[in-house]
């Protein structure tokens, strides 16, 4: 029979199932939940650009107007009656609310609505900003419930000048964006648009019209009470609260998006309850925890038996062992002790083979990844910022996965050395690369850098990698010895010549006193700090040498200078890649 398990094993089991069951919901839900920002971003993207076209669809419509001969005529107080006429005309072919034409004092003397109860004709807005945007020479944009209408409206103001240029009245447009809002509540989806003090101006659900993300502060309350924006409404705050990507409206919690659009710093917001995607992070804990069972009870089933048949050959087994046991009890007596000796002698050879190798390979892998590693970090924390995910920081990324993809690949040489192939390169895009690399910590590092390279490639024959990390290499150590000194200014100074010398200057501690065969010796370092393992300028020496190159440094009292020289070829880098193909 199969042995049970023991309480403590069985409570151990259940803690565990409810740890993988927990972390299994939140894993899911936080797939589900990035799949619906992915989502939501695109449907977001689809308002804002319904919501655009809404609002530039009639932008250039009071320009046209202020330059019609009847509405200037009708500045000057001429023909009022036929520009009624006409601007009731143009309000029907563009389908917008109202035309209408003001005097300098606010007081509107021509109408599209002239006929229609009510009307805007004798009444005067001299006090909305639009009207006062407009009376200063530019054109107006302003939201607002009509206070002769009392129906919300998108206003747009233009002056309408003489020919001295004076302003003799103001031209303004009202558009309707209702449909617009009721299109958005027949989708069935929650969408809405805040203007800059925080006023819900559009919104698919109408009760959250006129209310506000954050409650209004007495002088903007009163800015919208002087401009009779709101007319008659509270203006209450919702119960609104937001972060990162999520939202709460009362109790309700939802994936929230937002975007800016339009002239008048509108933030357009969508909304998706997580209720769903809770639902659907628990179908997936439980289908987890169904298969957890089934598989749980299959396996105990073949562990009975295969405990039994352990038993059963063990009996067997421990007889025969009984039997040879007596049998070769001399001779392991007689053979024990040299095999002992030569066991230790074993053990000792390859205990000192496996360090000396394993040494010299994990401080290799230590030092030639922890640089890309610390880039990733930096990118990563980059990422994680943003409100949105980023596709060229992702794509940098993949290139830094590549690069220590190639680096693990090399690392194979020191079991079987092969020979590199060399290929063109051009000198300049290895320093691009390798400054890519080492951006962020120059830019943390607040050190300022120069660079002076030439128009025309600089070609060599090597291995872009390898130079690579010579260079990344010299950036590194400058970037460290600056950050140590504490000097300033704190400067790098890069210079790449046509003769493929390349030359990095710091700022830094300098060489203190020691020359480059001694800084070339392994974990040899000039840090006090134990920052670097000192393998940094040993292995750039021996890239450097494998590509016939010289490596050279001078201190330069505060500072140093490492350069970098390699032979020139005269094949253009993109020559060599079409005889390639």
């Amino acid at each position: 029979m199969p042995q049970r398990l023991s309480p403590t094993w069985r409570l151990a089991l259940i803690v565990l199932t409810l740890i993988a069951a927990t972390a299994i919901y939140i894993v899911s839900f936080d797939l589900f939940k990035r799949s619906e920002v992915a989502r939501a971003s695109a449907r977001l993207t689809l308002y804002e650009s319904s919501l655009t076209a809404a609002l530039d669809q009639y932008q250039h419509l009071p320009l046209i107007l202020t330059q019609d001969s009847h509405v200037q005529a009708g500045a000057l107080g001429r023909d009022l009656n036929s520009l009624n006429k006409r601007l009731k005309a143009f309000a029907q072919a563009s389908d917008v609310d109202a035309i209408y034409l003001m005097q300098p004092d606010g007081l509107t003397i021509a109408a599209s609505n002239y006929d229609q109860t009510p009307t805007f004709l004798g009444k005067s807005y001299a006090f909305r900003p639009y009207f006062q945007a407009a009376l200063n020479g530019a054109s107006g944009q302003f939201f607002a419930i009509g206070v002769t209408t009392l129906k919300p409206g998108y206003f747009l103001s233009g002056p309408v000048h003489d020919d001295q240029g004076t302003v003799r009245g103001v031209i303004a447009v009202k558009v309707d964006l209702s449909p617009l809002a009721q299109t958005w509540g027949q989708t069935g989806e929650d969408i809405f648009v805040s203007n800059a003090d925080g006023v819900v101006v559009l919104a698919s659900d109408p009760t959250w019209r006129y209310r506000t993300l954050v409650p209004l502060s007495p002088e903007n309350r009163a800015r919208i009470e002087a401009g009779r924006q709101f007319a008659r409404e509270a203006l209450e705050p919702l119960q609104w609260r937001a972060q990162d990507t999520s939202a709460w409206l009362g109790d309700t919690s939802f994936v929230h998006l937002s975007q800016s659009v339009g002239p008048l710093t509108w933030q357009v917001h969508y909304l998706t309850p997580k209720a769903a995607l809770r639902k659907n992070a628990v179908f997936v804990t439980l289908g987890f925890l169904a298969l957890l069972a089934v598989l749980t009870g299959i396996w105990l089933q073949r562990r009975g038996r295969r405990v039994r048949a352990a038993l059963i050959a063990s009996q067997e087994d421990r007889r025969k062992l009984s039997r040879t046991n007596q049998a070769l009890a001399q001779e392991i007596d007689t053979r024990r002790a040299a095999e002992l000796r030569l066991e230790k002698a074993q053990d000792d050879l390859e205990r000192a083979s496996k360090l000396a190798a394993l040494g010299q390979l994990s401080a290799s892998v230590t030092h030639e990844l922890g640089q890309p590693l610390s880039a990733m970090k930096t990118y990563l924390t980059a990422a994680e910022l943003q409100a949105s995910p980023n596709l060229g920081l992702l794509t940098k990324l993949g290139g830094l996965v590549q690069r220590m993809e190639q680096i693990t690949t090399q690392l194979r040489f020191f079991a079987k050395p092969s020979a590199t192939p060399f290929e063109i390169v051009d000198l300049r895009d290895v320093w691009h690369s390798a400054h890519e690399l080492v951006r962020h910590d120059i830019k943390a590092a607040k050190i300022h850098l120069t660079q002076d390279l030439p128009g025309s490639a600089v070609c060599v024959e090597g291995n872009r990698l390898r130079l690579e990390q010579v260079v990344v290499n010299l950036l590194k150590n400058a970037v460290l010895s600056i950050a140590e000194s504490q000097r300033q200014p704190r400067t790098i100074g890069v210079t790449l010549g046509p003769d493929a010398t390349l030359v990095i200057r710091d700022s830094g501690l300098g060489l203190q006193g020691k020359s480059l065969k001694q800084l070339q010796e392994p974990f040899e370092t000039t840090r006090s700090s134990g920052t670097g393992m000192g393998l940094g300028l040993a292995i750039s020496a021996g890239i450097v040498a494998e590509h016939n190159g010289v490596l050279t440094a001078r201190d330069l009292g505060q500072g140093a200078e490492f350069s970098v020289s390699l032979p020139t070829t005269h094949t253009d880098v993109s020559a060599a890649q079409t005889a390639a193909q």
